[in-house]
């Protein structure tokens, strides 16, 4: 398959077809062989596998992956993008190009019928920073059969989905995805590889999916209040923030009682709390409430 991934092709053929990048579809397209093939390799995949990538945008990506995978398809929302795609990806028999949003996507119904016969489902993609959070979040509250997520995201965002308790990145993603997966920033990406450069440089995180959640709450919704509740103003104590944001400022002496019946203490910030903690926070007050 000849390699059209290059820096100087892929500009050759945008601009034989009169692309122009929109900066409101957040495109930023990465142009350098070595981290492309580097994505891959930490993505770990077999012929086996069927990979779905997210915003294949010029394809660049997309090459390597038809190489390493058994099946892949692309989920990409400008379709200005269908003619320099099937120029670049002519010879990769294996790939198919879906022009749909992939916030509007069907994920569960995506992958039984483009992927039923693959061992294992997983998202590779260099995602636009202005929709990484829904996106991750779309993909992890789908419980669709994906087995793995390695993406391209902002490294100020992939530092907050690893960071622990007490960390200044640790937040309400933290928790959200950490319920759900085990997080691993891989590697670090300068901003000079993507064309147009983007002001901050990026990372690659690699997110396995567990088989069960990491911890049991009695009601998962409930539990996602709590936690935005409790990161709500990072400078109050997890009391201010539950009394203000979630159990209301009457119920200021049940609250402390409940906190305490759990052994945590009010006076914690929310930063503090790992994700168990959480979780025993979240069954205590649902019986409060």
């Amino acid at each position: 398959m000849e390699n059209r991934s290059t820096a100087k092709m892929t500009k050759a053929i945008l601009e034989k077809h009169g692309f122009r990048l929109k900066k409101s579809l957040g495109q930023n397209f990465l142009l350098d062989d070595h981290i492309l093939k580097k994505i891959v390799a930490l993505a770990d995949i077999t012929p086996d596998d069927g990979v779905i990538e997210i915003g294949p945008g010029a394809g660049a990506l997309t090459q390597y992956l038809a190489e390493a995978a058994g099946k892949v398809v692309g989920l990409e929302i400008d379709r200005r993008l269908d003619p320099v795609l099937k120029e670049v990806l002519a010879d990769c028999n294996n790939v198919e190009i879906l022009f749909q949003d992939v916030l509007e996507t069907d994920i569960t119904e995506l992958i039984a019928h483009h992927f039923h016969d693959a061992l294992r489902v997983m998202v590779v993609a260099n995602l636009p920073y202005y929709a990484t959070t829904p996106i991750l979040m779309k993909l992890l509250s789908a419980n669709a059969p994906i087995d793995r997520i390695v993406v391209m995201i902002q490294k100020e965002v992939a530092e907050r989905l690893e960071a622990e308790p007490g960390n200044k990145s640790y937040g309400s993603l933290s928790v959200a995805v950490q319920y759900t997966a085990d997080v691993r920033l891989l590697t670090t990406v300068p901003a000079s590889v993507f064309i147009p450069k983007p002001n901050v440089d990026s990372a690659v995180v690699r997110l396995d999916l567990l088989k069960e959640k990491r911890v049991s709450v009695r009601d998962e919704a409930f539990f996602f209040k709590v936690v935005r509740a409790a990161f709500a103003q990072r400078r109050k104590t997890l009391l201010n923030n539950l009394l203000h944001n979630l159990v209301g400022r009457d119920r200021k002496e049940e609250t402390i009682r409940c906190l305490e019946r759990l052994g945590i203490d009010p006076g914690r910030r929310g930063e503090t709390l790992s994700i168990e903690e959480f979780a025993r926070l979240s069954d205590g007050l649902l019986e409060l409430l």
